[in-house]
């Protein structure tokens, strides 16, 4: 008999675990916001309850699924190695600092961007998912780069690209951004960039968001409209402030398309 396995999906300790067969395919859910298990395979629900039980408490409810959304449907449906749910903040640095760069300085700006990601990370996390709120970090997207931070609730989407303050002041640009005296970065190209690909693959408007770190003064030309700069923890008033654009259906239909892997490999990767 195949042996089950328990996977993780959303953010660490908050979103369901799947218990999956090797070859991927969803036998049932443990849904930690219901304390709920829903059950695919009812043939297998002793073996289901088996796995599980290390990471159930209190009273456990246990049954057939609700009828499935389209959502629902599409993230059942996506394999565990296409899933980007389960990336943490700065993902690809922490790759980066323990088997690439070399050199004391190198490590050092990297440490100071993964510092700055993770802060954010928990920002955004932070934000309630019973309000609609779904964040994913760390998407390697070709030909752009990395989106640092996609935050998708009631206000919309936004791609959030993490800016490392270092306390000094930053000057923020129509094209590029400044901290303290180092040279010029491409920060706002690249956040609008970003931004654009997001809106064509997600086919829904994407705010791009410079999210400012330990700052100790931030200066914005005032012809940077389309860009938001935020400065953290400001991040939350702002995003909890804004006017809702998007109904909650709206939210995981967009979340679960995110998620995939393969939304970001470009129009003819599918």
């Amino acid at each position: 008999m195949r042996k089950l396995k328990v996977l993780p999906s959303g953010r660490p300790g908050r979103g369901r675990l799947y218990v999956n067969l090797p070859d991927g395919q969803a036998v049932a859910w443990y849904d930690r916001q219901t304390n709920r298990i829903s059950v695919l395979a009812d043939d297998r629900r002793e073996e289901i309850l088996a796995v599980l039980r290390p990471y159930l408490s209190g009273t456990v409810s246990i049954g057939p699924p609700p009828v499935p959304s389209a959502a629902d449907l599409r993230r059942l449906a996506l394999p565990p190695d296409e899933d980007l749910a389960p990336n943490r903040p700065g993902e690809a640095l922490l790759g980066e600092l323990e088997h690439g760069t070399s050199g004391a300085r190198a490590r050092h700006r990297l440490r100071q961007d993964l510092t700055a990601q993770q802060r954010m990370g928990e920002i955004l996390d932070a934000l309630p998912e019973s309000r609609g709120w779904r964040s994913l970090h760390s998407l390697d997207v070709p030909g752009v780069g990395r989106i640092d931070h996609l935050l998708l609730g009631p206000p919309g989407v936004f791609c959030v690209l993490t800016v490392p303050g270092r306390r000094q002041r930053v000057q923020v640009g129509d094209l590029l951004l400044t901290v303290g005296r180092a040279g010029p970065r491409p920060d706002p190209r690249r956040a609008r960039l970003a931004a654009r690909y997001a809106t064509r693959v997600l086919t829904a408007p994407v705010t791009p968001v410079l999210a400012l770190v330990d700052a100790s003064r931030v200066e914005v030309t005032p012809s940077v409209r389309d860009v938001r700069v935020l400065q953290a923890p400001a991040v939350t008033p702002y995003l909890t402030e804004a006017a809702t654009t998007l109904k909650l259906p709206d939210v995981e239909a967009l979340f679960a398309l995110a998620r995939d892997r393969r939304t970001w490999r470009g129009p003819g990767a599918r």
